[in-house]
């Protein structure tokens, strides 16, 4: 196929994004430009529950709550890859189930070595 053809097939998508692109860019434009703007010290207070905040609302979070999120979406994000090669697994044959068995070891090596250091340890 010529690469004009192949690159007509991808206009209607990109014609989509120009338009919503410049729909929502429009949109934040006219409610910045014609929003009414009265702020005031109490409507810029901080507000949660209904209660006056007391004290100062930064507080330090523990580094292990990131790492426990940050292993979280790693692994996470690892697993979906399960699932297309789940669909097509028929197609790959045995090669392909090798290949997921060397992928899934991948990550049982990298979920043992984050167990025995502890960071999967909530205190």
């Amino acid at each position: 196929m010529p690469p004009q053809e192949l690159l007509s097939d991808y206009l209607p998508i990109a014609i989509l994004l120009g338009v919503a692109t410049v729909m929502a860019v429009a949109m934040v434009a006219l409610g910045h430009l014609f929003g009414p703007r009265r702020d005031s010290a109490v409507k810029l207070m901080p507000y949660e529950s209904g209660m006056t905040p007391i004290g100062s609302a930064v507080r330090r979070m523990p580094v292990r709550f990131y790492l426990v999120a940050v292993l979280f979406l790693l692994f996470d994000i690892e697993v979906i890859f399960l699932l297309p090669w789940a669909v097509v697994l028929r197609k790959l044959g045995l090669f392909g189930l090798i290949e997921m068995l060397v992928f899934v070891a991948i990550l049982l090596v990298g979920y043992i070595y984050v167990w025995k250091k502890g960071a999967l340890e909530w205190e």
